[in-house]
């Protein structure tokens, strides 16, 4: 039977580990062609050797350069005839308030959180008109909106993708290109994982109890797994969603609805106005 995807070709940046890695395992395994994108030739190696398919492609660049960018998609296109989906993915969340986090810091979350998804939109859009449309899909996160304490470039960025999703869509909608955005909360990734390990080890757990202390307020009580995030861009992605443009969906086990106030009570025992 065909899969979601079959038919379709997808380039999904910083796709070889994490939240990437499980989009494009999910794409591949609904029937889709993808290109998987990463800065570090090294992994991008391993997870192509990892997957074995002649429906995946590599390609090793950087998108905050803009020749890189274009390149990138030239090659989707060349290797796989055209192109239907963008997943762009890449980000990173170095730490700092605006007092100490170092300028050019600053600029490097800038650039590749928001600017390498402005690129990468550039040059799929055209490639997406030939094809007949698409669909782009970014990924930003539940920082985007709600604010992380000592993250304000990684939460502008995410929230900037706000407006470059709405602005996508409702310029490219006649095209028939939809632009939507998924936006994670806590998620397991090796990269979350890495940075629970001073707070597992300053309580005395691993990092899964590190993860459960940090979601202990979320209704849903645990940290998201990346596979949960693939097949909701496999849903954006897919036919399925034909009449979805401009959209934000959290996937954050309902964080985004807790009142923090409420739950600090709670979790001193007492209900909310309980004397």
């Amino acid at each position: 039977m065909a899969g979601r995807l079959a038919g379709k070709v997808a380039i999904i940046t910083g796709g070889g580990v994490g939240i990437g890695a499980a989009i494009a395992k999910g794409f591949l395994a609904e029937g889709a062609k993808v290109l998987v994108s990463d800065l570090r030739g090294e992994i991008l190696e391993a997870f192509a050797a990892e997957v074995d398919s002649d429906n995946l492609a590599v390609f090793a660049g950087d998108i905050t350069n803009i020749e890189d960018a274009e390149a990138m998609t030239e090659a989707a296109a060349a290797k796989f005839g055209k192109l239907d989906v963008l997943v762009n993915n890449v980000g990173i969340d170095k730490p700092g308030t605006v007092t100490e986090i170092p300028v050019q810091q600053w600029l490097d979350i800038i650039n590749t959180n928001l600017t390498g998804t402005f690129y990468t939109t550039r040059f799929a859009i055209p490639k997406m008109i030939e094809a007949g449309g698409g669909s782009i899909i970014n990924i930003s996160s539940l920082a985007g909106v709600r604010a992380i304490p000592g993250m304000p470039a990684y939460s502008t960025t995410k929230a900037g993708l706000q407006g470059l999703t709405n602005a996508v869509a409702l310029d490219y909608g006649d095209k028939g290109i939809r632009v939507n955005m998924i936006s994670p909360g806590a998620t397991a990734t090796e990269m979350m994982k890495d940075h629970m390990q001073g707070l597992a080890k300053s309580q005395g757990t691993d990092v899964y109890g590190a993860l459960g202390l940090l979601t202990r307020f979320t209704p849903l009580g645990r940290a998201c797994e990346p596979d949960e995030i693939a097949s909701a861009v496999i849903f954006f992605a897919s036919d399925e969603s034909s009449y979805i443009t401009g959209q934000n969906l959290l996937i954050d086990g309902g964080a985004s609805i807790v009142d923090p106030c409420g739950s600090a009570t709670a979790s001193l025992g007492k209900a909310w106005g309980e004397e």
